[in-house]
C-alpha cells in the first residue's frame, strides 16, 4: 500500500458532471496525503471501500453525492473495521449527509479542529432476498417515487432538482397504499401516502425533522396517511425553509423509534439515502428496519447543523 493514510473514492460524474473543478482542487490539496480511486459503475464505490478498509487505510473519503457516500459507507460497514473513519467530500446534487454532519462545501481546505471523528448510528434495511445499510434516511411511497423521479432529471441539482421531482410525483403518481406499520411493536394500519425514517435532518434537500440527530440512538419517523394534494403543496414551504413538519397535523404521525416492520398491500418503491433499494417491479411488500447504534465513525461537526 502507499504511505498515504487516506483513500479517496470519487465519482467522476457526481454533481451531474459539475464536480470536476472541485476534485482537481482536492487532488492538489491532498496530493501528499491521499491516493485517489475512481468509480466506473454503480456499486463500484462499495467494493473499493471494502478493499480500502482491508488494505489498512485509516480514513476512506467518499467524494461525490449522497449515492457515493451511501456506497462507501456500506463497504466500510461490511468490512467491520471500527477503526476506519469515513470522510465526506460533497460534490453531488444534494449533499444531504454532508450538511447533517455540519460540513461546508470545501471543509478540507482548512484545518478546522472542530471537525473530528464521531460515532454515528446507521440503519439496516432487510427485505426477502436483499439487505442494505443506510446512514441518513429511508423513504417509501411518495418519497420513494420522488427519489426515483429525480434520477430522470439530468439538467438540475439541489433544491430545484428535488422540488421539480416532488411536484411531478404529487401531480402524476399520487397513490395511497393500504399498509400495516409496526413501530417498536406498536401497530398502525392506515392508507399510506409516504413513510420515512430519518437519522439526519434532510431527505432530498427537504428538512423533514429539524431536531433529528445522527448519534442519539433513535430514528425519527414520518408516517403520512391520506393527505390531499393541496395539503402537500401547503406543507412544501415548511420543508424548504427548514421548519420541518408540523406536530399534531391530521393524518400525519411523527415520532421516534428503533425498529420498524412494515407490510404493504402492493409492491413498494423504497430509497435508502436516495439510492433505490427496490421499485414496484421487484415485488417487495415486506420490510424490516433496525437501528444499529454508533456503528460508523465519520468526520464532522455534530451539532453544528442540528445533525
Amino acid at each position: 500500500m502507499s504511505s498515504a493514510q487516506i483513500c479517496v473514492i470519487y465519482n467522476p460524474a457526481s454533481g451531474r458532471g459539475w464536480s470536476a473543478s472541485r476534485l482537481r482542487e482536492l487532488r492538489r490539496t491532498w496530493a501528499e496525503r491521499a491516493v485517489f480511486w475512481p468509480t466506473d459503475a454503480p456499486g463500484r464505490a462499495e467494493e473499493l471501500a471494502l478493499q480500502a478498509a482491508h488494505s489498512g487505510f485509516t480514513t476512506v473519503a467518499a467524494a461525490g453525492g449522497d449515492g457515493t457516500v451511501h456506497e462507501v459507507a456500506n463497504g466500510l460497514l461490511r468490512a467491520k473495521r471500527s477503526d476506519v473513519v469515513l470522510a465526506v467530500i460533497p460534490t453531488g446534487s444534494a449533499n444531504d449527509y454532508a450538511v447533517c454532519l455540519g460540513l461546508e462545501d470545501r471543509w478540507w481546505l482548512d484545518d478546522d479542529p472542530a471537525i473530528r471523528p464521531h460515532a454515528v448510528d446507521v440503519g439496516i434495511l432487510r427485505a426477502p432476498g436483499r439487505c442494505r445499510y443506510f446512514i441518513n434516511c429511508l423513504g417509501l411511497g411518495l418519497v420513494g417515487k420522488v427519489a426515483q423521479e429525480a434520477r430522470h432529471i439530468r439538467w438540475l441539482k439541489g433544491v430545484p432538482l428535488y422540488g421539480l421531482a416532488a411536484l411531478r410525483t404529487v401531480l402524476f403518481q399520487y397513490q395511497l397504499t393500504p399498509m400495516t406499520v409496526c413501530i417498536d411493536e406498536v401497530e398502525r394500519a392506515a392508507p399510506t401516502l409516504a413513510f420515512s425514517l430519518e437519522l439526519g435532518r434532510r431527505e432530498g434537500n427537504f428538512v423533514l425533522v429539524p431536531e433529528a440527530a445522527l448519534d442519539d440512538g433513535l430514528f425519527d419517523y414520518v408516517h403520512a396517511g391520506p393527505l390531499r394534494r393541496r395539503e402537500l403543496v401547503r406543507l412544501l414551504p415548511r420543508l424548504l425553509t427548514g421548519r420541518g413538519l408540523p406536530p399534531n397535523y391530521p393524518n400525519l404521525w411523527l415520532g421516534r423509534c428503533r425498529q420498524v416492520h412494515l407490510h404493504a398491500a402492493v409492491p413498494l418503491v423504497v430509497h435508502a439515502d436516495g439510492e433505490m433499494f427496490c421499485v414496484d417491479t421487484d415485488g417487495v411488500c415486506d420490510l424490516e428496519i433496525d437501528l444499529v447504534p454508533k456503528a460508523l465513525r465519520v468526520l464532522g461537526k455534530l451539532g453544528a447543523q442540528g445533525a
